[in-house]
């Protein structure tokens, strides 16, 4: 069996036995490289990047364990193997020092050329295959950048059309429902646009926590707070509707945790959410807050457990639970809904704030429970507890005059009717160019731009805006179906005050044109940049992690 196109660098200062082991070498069909030093070993290694060093350890300048360091820590050369030989060195703890210093094989003097070739072989081998994962995990990482780009652009084509339809909800209810039947069937189109909002949610997060960008927004809080105001949400959305009943249990005393109050409340939702959906009707479900103390460490420790009786798990499906797109079942009929993402986003938000997650079961049939610890905050927490935010001026009913640009024409005319609706005179613009012209020649107070329009985009549009009108620039809204941290800092950025995502809320749409509207332009522009402080902040930390 022959070396093939293997090239190997030969490197000993003694003449006699480099000789030798190149003549051995040359006949397993090996190409042969010598050097006598450890520095032209080096500078060989660097300039040829041979398949393997035969690195004698006892050199006239550099020794071969020092060399063997340096060919490792160097990216370029730290995938070439290395074979140690010596002649004296043949103790086993040189040997061991030898390979903690990365060497890939040691052989000591004197060695047969089948021993020589037969381990210069197993090193070729070990190479190949390391090169082959290699390529599989650049697939992987590439695949999986095509995922997150999937996901986040299918959330975002999602909004548009989910934006139109929850813009157009108030024009249905300007007047009484006529009959049962209608007013049936406005309930079902607002729950399932609800429920599809959540799912476009998921969907965004799921490709954050692949990528490792979620940040989270610290407050001091009252868990127990918390904690009741989920419980009663949950009560009425999920459980009443199913004939269903949440007993709350919890503490006497205050449960105090820095944590970001937004996400924990997804993290409690979804854990009330799938409580309810995979249990029957008539059952009862345990939302449990207790103090605990961790064992380890002596802290004390929030203990949150959600317990149902429903369709339970299988042993075999707990280690998974928590994995991306893992289901406990998988029904045809899809009656119980969901993406798989739930669980996976509460261990990763438990994570986040410093604590763990955990499930259990005792098989199928017989219910779940899933449980949360939380580590409290310490004195210092407390006193940190930022003062309350000074009350919001009055709503004002005042007619503004608004631009909206938007290339989705269902969403623009959506938009366009609610705010005329509202009393509000309305410009609209398809495209960016449009978008400029209008704001620059009809002055608008408020406009309320998409990022992802046709040729000239969202921000290039507010950078033109804010550069043409200065301070005399209407409040800049970016309206928009991406939502990714460094998207919000970008558009930031740009010169907008706010960043919304889609599809937002008409009453907020409403309450922020409320109350930008009874002050002037710059006041109202300093109001959007103290509302979106906390924005910023975490805006630029993402930038710096980033960079």
């Amino acid at each position: 069996m022959q070396g093939g196109s293997a090239v190997v660098l030969n490197v000993n200062d003694n003449d006699a036995s480099r000789y030798v082991v190149s003549r051995m070498l040359e006949r397993a069909g090996f190409a042969v490289l010598e050097a006598s030093s450890g520095q032209q070993a080096l500078d060989l290694a660097r300039a040829s990047l041979p398949s393997v060093v035969v690195l004698d350890i006892k050199l006239p300048d550099i020794d071969g364990l020092q060399v063997c360091r340096r060919l490792k820590a160097d990216p370029k050369t730290q995938s070439i193997k290395v074979l140690h030989t010596s002649a004296v060195y043949v103790s086993p703890e040189y040997k061991v020092q030898s390979l903690e210093c990365g060497a890939d094989g040691y052989l000591g003097h004197p060695f047969e050329q089948e021993e020589l070739v037969a381990t210069l072989r197993s090193l070729l081998r070990l190479s190949e295959a390391e090169r082959s994962l290699r390529a599989q995990a650049e697939e992987l990482k590439a695949a999986n950048r095509r995922t997150n780009e999937f996901l986040a652009m299918l959330a975002h084509e999602l909004r548009n059309p989910l934006a139109a339809i929850v813009t157009s909800l108030p024009l249905l209810e300007r007047s009484a429902a006529v009959d049962s039947l209608e007013k049936t069937a406005r309930e079902l189109i607002r729950r399932q646009t609800t429920h599809l909002r959540r799912l476009v949610d998921d969907l965004l997060d799921a490709a954050r926590v692949t990528q490792g960008k979620i940040d989270l927004r610290w407050e001091t809080i009252d868990l127990n707070e918390l904690v009741r105001r989920v419980a009663a949400n949950a009560e009425r959305t999920k459980m009443q509707p199913r004939n269903q009943a949440l007993r709350l249990s919890l503490p006497a005393t205050r449960m105090i945790v820095r944590a970001d109050p937004m996400r924990l409340d997804q993290v409690l939702t979804n854990l009330l959410d799938n409580a309810s959906k995979y249990s029957n009707s008539g059952d009862i479900i345990d939302f449990t807050l207790a103090l605990t103390r961790n064992p380890q460490t002596g802290a004390d420790m929030a203990h949150i457990v959600v317990r149902d009786r429903g369709i339970g798990m299988a042993p075999q499906t707990l280690p998974t639970i928590f994995d991306l797109f893992s289901q406990a079942d998988v029904p045809l009929a899809r009656s119980r809904g969901g993406l798989g993402i739930g669980l996976t986003l509460v261990r990763t938000l438990v994570e986040l704030h410093g604590g763990a997650t955990s499930a259990r079961s005792e098989g199928i049939g017989k219910g779940s429970e899933f449980e949360i610890t939380l580590p409290l905050a310490t004195p210092d927490a407390h006193a940190a507890t930022p003062a309350d935010s000074p009350p919001r001026a009055a709503h004002v009913n005042a007619r503004r005059r608004v631009l909206v640009v938007e290339d989705n024409r269902d969403a623009q005319e959506a938009l366009q009717c609610l705010l005329e609706l509202w009393g509000h005179e309305v410009i609209v613009a398809d495209n960016g160019t449009a978008g400029c012209e209008s704001a620059m020649g009809l002055r608008p107070d408020v406009a309320l731009i998409d990022l992802g329009l046709p040729g000239m985009d969202g921000y290039e549009v507010a950078k033109r805006i804010r550069a043409a009108l200065g301070a005399a620039s209407p409040l800049l809204i970016a309206l928009t179906g991406y939502g990714a941290p460094e998207q919000r800092a970008q558009a930031l950025a740009a010169g907008f005050d706010l960043h919304i995502v889609k599809p937002v809320e008409p009453d907020r749409l409403s309450m922020l044109l409320e109350e930008y509207s009874a002050t002037p332009p710059t006041s109202a522009r300093q109001a959007a940049s103290q509302e979106q402080a906390a924005a910023i902040e975490e805006t630029a930390t993402n930038l710096r992690s980033l960079a």
